[in-house]
């Protein structure tokens, strides 16, 4: 079955993709959650439209996720953390926490457009990926030290 997206879903597609999934998942939850629509003729010619509308619109958008991701370049972040005598992290290291710390440098990425790498469980170097953009990824080290 194919579907039209309204609206960006993980590891699915983004908004105004067509993509196929198995019948029952479309028709019980995209559709009646508003989060897809049927891939019909005319609601393909809406989208043709609608994405022929906004084509400057996202350039400019990708233009400045681009200037985002060079101008955070090869940065590297300190996150504080509570740590035990054996270096293992009391709680654990947030998205939320890494947004925070790059707000204070001066770039300001959604929380939810931030993935870690792998899990942080002790004091060392890690990687997040930020998905700025649906073309623009970028990585960004971060050091947990203790606090």
């Amino acid at each position: 079955m194919e579907i039209i997206l309204k609206t960006d879903i993980a590891g699915l597609g983004y908004k105004n993709d067509v993509v196929a999934v198995k019948p029952g998942y479309g028709r019980n939850y995209l559709i009646p959650q508003g989060f897809a629509v049927m891939a019909t003729g005319s609601n393909k010619k809406i989208l043709a439209e609608n994405i022929k509308q906004v084509a400057h619109k996202a350039e400019k958008l990708k233009l400045d996720a681009t200037a985002l991701a060079e101008s955070i370049g090869d940065i590297t972040l300190d996150i504080p953390a509570k740590v035990g005598e054996s270096g293992k992290i009391f709680g654990r290291v947030t998205t939320t926490q890494i947004s925070e710390v790059l707000k204070e440098k001066g770039f300001d990425v959604d929380r939810k457009k931030i993935a870690l790498d792998s899990e942080v469980k002790f004091v060392g170097e890690y990687t997040a990926t930020l998905d700025l953009h649906k073309e623009v990824k970028h990585k960004v080290k971060f050091n947990v030290v203790a606090d």
